[in-house]
């Protein structure tokens, strides 16, 4: 029972530094919510690489095509024309609606052969900007943004100190099943690390803006040479050149999506096996931290039913395993918190769906194992149809 003890010991204390950061990314965001923005509205280009189609793709594209900004032009960059994504583009951009969007076509970059195919589409699109773009922003297909959303995001660039703005995602399932709400609940996890600390922060490529300068000047293109993961090589060249990543809460994008529990095992574990081969430190930060949460909740909870079986005393490990999931519990509360107040629009639905975060979280710790276990062991994954096999931060197979 000592040792017990001293696990269960580490995992309240590892629940209570997360709540910690729960109430930090809750002030944060209130505070970003009362910020006026910079008036900060150079000509922007908005770059969506394509590959299949997602659910609500029609509406998630018509968003783009409806932001309050005075003059952008939107870049749509796929593998092959007949894609359907492609197609269903080419037709929005045949009948522009007006407002600021002041060109709009497809870019068919052709098959990747050394890199991921999305950096493959991001490198082509990119080449076709434009010339008088100032800013390069990227969105990815599955992401609907607020009218406000490319506003929001360019804003922070009026900084030349701020090598990129992000946002993040936030799934909403789209329907009440089980795996669709707990992949929402795995995702926060991951959303919730981004704040005020722009040291810390990392892009994420389905809603990130960047100097066209700032671009250039790094090489970005040359060093998504290789690459399969678009924001990682991006998040590292940035730091290499001490420049920061601002997180703009009023960019978290949803994603009304669903999914099986097979789709649910495969977009987690590829997550954690790019995270392994692009940021190994996190990815051992992953592993160790829930393998000590599954190991005190879950054996903890094996403890307190043998206790129990057996006619031992077991009130005290059960009330620090309750201890434990009332703190988790509160951490999501105060996260949904946060989140509510960016997709004011999504209110209801977000709500609807608030009994996965507070009863479902302890399950995401034995997934996150799951996935970084399943990390260690191979390097292979399946992306958009593509299968890749990760060699190094700048080298990709493509299998098949």
């Amino acid at each position: 029972m000592t040792l017990f003890y001293i696990i269960v010991g580490l995992v309240l204390l590892q629940s209570a530094v997360s709540l910690r950061g729960g109430f930090r990314y809750l002030a944060f965001f209130r505070r970003e919510a009362g910020a006026a923005l910079p008036t900060y509205t150079p000509f922007a280009s908005v770059i969506v690489p394509c590959r299949g189609t997602d659910q609500g793709i029609d509406e998630n594209f018509a968003a783009l095509f409806a932001q309050d900004y005075p003059a952008y032009e939107i870049v749509f960059v796929g593998d092959r024309r007949e894609d359907p994504a492609l197609v269903l583009a080419e037709e929005l951009c045949g009948s522009l609606p007006g407002g600021g969007v002041k060109r709009a076509r497809v870019v068919v970059a052709g098959a990747a052969r050394e890199s991921g195919q999305k950096v493959h589409n991001l490198r082509a699109a990119v080449s076709e900007a434009d010339p008088k773009s100032k800013v390069f922003v990227f969105v990815d297909t599955d992401a609907r943004p607020q009218a406000h959303w490319l506003r929001s995001l360019v804003a922070p660039l009026a900084d030349a100190g701020t090598g990129a703005a992000t946002g993040y995602r936030w799934f909403v399932p789209a329907r009440d099943r089980l795996a669709s709400h707990l992949r929402s609940v795995w995702n926060a996890s991951i959303a919730s690390a981004l704040g005020a600390d722009t040291r810390r922060n990392f892009c994420w490529g389905g809603s990130t803006a960047v100097r066209r300068e700032t671009f250039e000047r790094l090489g970005v293109a040359e060093a998504w040479r290789g690459a399969l993961s678009d924001d990682y090589a991006l998040t590292r060249t940035l730091r290499g050149a001490g420049l920061t990543v601002r997180f703009v809460p009023s960019c978290l994008t949803p994603s009304f999506e669903d999914c099986t529990f097979d789709e649910l095992f495969e977009f987690t574990t590829r997550q954690l096996k790019i995270t392994r081969i692009y940021a190994p430190h996190l990815w051992k930060m992953v592993l160790y931290s829930n393998m000590l949460f599954t190991l005190g909740f879950f054996g903890g909870g094996v403890v307190v039913a043998a206790r129990a079986a057996l006619g031992l005393p077991y009130d005290a490990p059960l009330a620090l395993l309750c201890a434990i999931f009332l703190t988790g519990a509160l951490k999501a509360f105060v996260r949904l918190r946060a989140v509510a107040m960016t997709l004011a629009p999504y209110h209801a639905r977000l709500w609807r769906g608030a009994w996965a975060h507070l009863l479902l979280w302890p399950l995401t710790a034995a997934l996150f194992l799951y996935n970084a276990l399943a990390a260690a062991r191979s390097r292979r994954i399946t992306w958009r149809g593509i299968t890749y096999e990760l060699i190094s931060p700048t080298e990709t197979a493509i299998i098949r």
